[in-house]
């Protein structure tokens, strides 16, 4: 994806972008990993968005990442973040018996190159700031392949989630079936 793309994409979403530290980079990768770095966008002052890289989980009890949380019956009244993607992997168990590697599902929305997932950003003392995703119950898509859902906001939401004083429960649903295409990668 390239940057006027997005910032045309945002504007018709009613937010105004700006990059506080520098454009970072958007082009597609094959894979972001926990710990490596991915673009987010988060409310500044004056209503703008601020398009920044940051660490993709936080140490959480025992050291263990924490790259994914729960939002059920949560409100995130800070810290709330757009997380740019233009897809997500889900792994099940081999099909194939006697394969040892587990089978590895590319989810994309339906009708667009690119999305936002719901997230949360912090500071945490030792990484900075880091973001992670939120989940949800799983649409119907994605109930063959998880449990869990990312939380993938509809464009026309995703100023209403930077915006802490509206309920993050009316926002955080799981999406209706056809919303995502799913691709066996592996």
């Amino acid at each position: 994806m390239d940057v006027a793309t997005v910032n045309q994409d945002f504007a018709a979403a009613g937010i105004a972008l700006r990059a506080s530290e520098g454009m970072p980079n958007l082009e597609a990768r094959d894979s972001i990993r926990i710990t490596d770095t991915a673009p987010i966008i988060r409310m500044v002052e004056g209503g703008a968005g601020d398009l920044v890289q940051r660490r993709w989980s936080w140490p959480g009890p025992g050291g263990r990442p924490v790259y994914n949380f729960r939002s059920d019956g949560r409100e995130f009244a800070t810290g709330r973040c757009l997380i740019i993607a233009d897809g997500f992997y889900e792994f099940t168990d081999p099909a194939e018996p006697g394969k040892k590697r587990k089978d590895k599902w590319l989810f994309t929305r339906a009708g667009q190159p690119w999305f936002c997932i719901a997230g949360i950003w912090r500071a945490a003392p030792d990484v900075g700031e880091a973001f992670t995703m939120l989940t949800t119950a799983p649409g119907p898509d994605i109930t063959p392949y998880h449990d869990r859902q990312v939380a993938i906001l509809d464009r026309a939401d995703w100023a209403a989630w930077l915006d802490p004083s509206i309920s993050a429960k009316t926002l955080l649903q799981p999406l209706p079936a056809g919303s995502l295409t799913v691709e066996q990668v592996g």
